[in-house]
């Protein structure tokens, strides 16, 4: 299962799904705020407990990028036995500094504000336009599978947004999940995120992708899905 970013939905990353296809099975679904599930309102902890609820007796390998890695993260670190792999790209597990996160809360509303203010399509327009997104290839395609929900993006930013998550530091350091973890190189705050989660999960690797940025995914989906694809042979050899 693969959960998408913020903005996005489940058809977002399509060229990189497509590629990750080609090998093996994978289902995505709508976030919470997001596509067909854009007036449910979830915290991170309730988001991962329905997504592990649904897994039943079952074990899955589970990956997402940047929101969605947070999510991912949340059920690693708390229902850690669902899990046969993790993947997780652009995400980190939660601010440490009590200070920080609450003004990271505080922009986060500023932020939902002003997306119901200037509505959604040019939100999203400057969301994208963002330094962090400077690499990112201009493709409608892509852009069209974008969410189109204004209260759901300000539900996700005040119910889900960093500033709402706990440090999972310590409960990732439980987690024995054989994991991947990726961030693009050009994308300094995530690669050191990157090494954080690293010394966090014992069983765990990490790969920078070059010439890419946070969403790196997007900008060299073929290369991307190329190291999940990988890592989840390889793991499957050694099982």
């Amino acid at each position: 299962m693969w959960l998408h970013g913020f903005t996005q939905t489940a058809q977002s990353g399509y060229e990189f799904q497509a590629h990750v296809r080609a090998t093996r099975a994978l289902d995505t679904i709508d976030l919470p705020g997001h596509g067909a599930n854009a007036s449910l309102e979830r915290n991170l902890p309730q988001t991962a407990a329905e997504i592990a609820q649904a897994a039943g007796s079952a074990t899955f390998d589970l990956g997402g990028y940047s929101f969605g890695g947070r999510v991912a993260l949340h059920v690693a670190a708390s229902y850690p036995s669902v899990l046969r792999r993790l993947v997780v790209l652009s995400a980190t597990p939660g601010i440490t500094d009590e200070r920080e996160r609450a003004e990271r809360r505080a922009r986060d509303e500023a932020l939902a504000v002003h997306c119901l203010t200037i509505g959604v399509d040019e939100f999203l327009r400057e969301w994208t336009s963002q330094p962090l997104f400077s690499s990112l290839p201009d493709n409608e395609v892509e852009f069209a599978t974008r969410s189109r929900s204004a209260d759901g993006f300000a539900m996700a930013l005040r119910s889900m947004g960093t500033g709402t998550q706990v440090p999972l530091d310590d409960q990732l350091s439980r987690c024995v999940t054989p994991s991947l973890i990726i961030a693009g190189e050009n994308d300094e705050k995530f690669v050191r995120e990157a090494h954080r989660l690293h010394e966090c999960l014992s069983n765990s690797r990490v790969v920078i992708v070059p010439m890419a940025g946070h969403a790196a995914h997007l900008e060299r989906p073929e290369y991307v899905a190329q190291v999940v694809t990988e890592f989840l042979r390889e793991e499957d050899q050694g099982a």
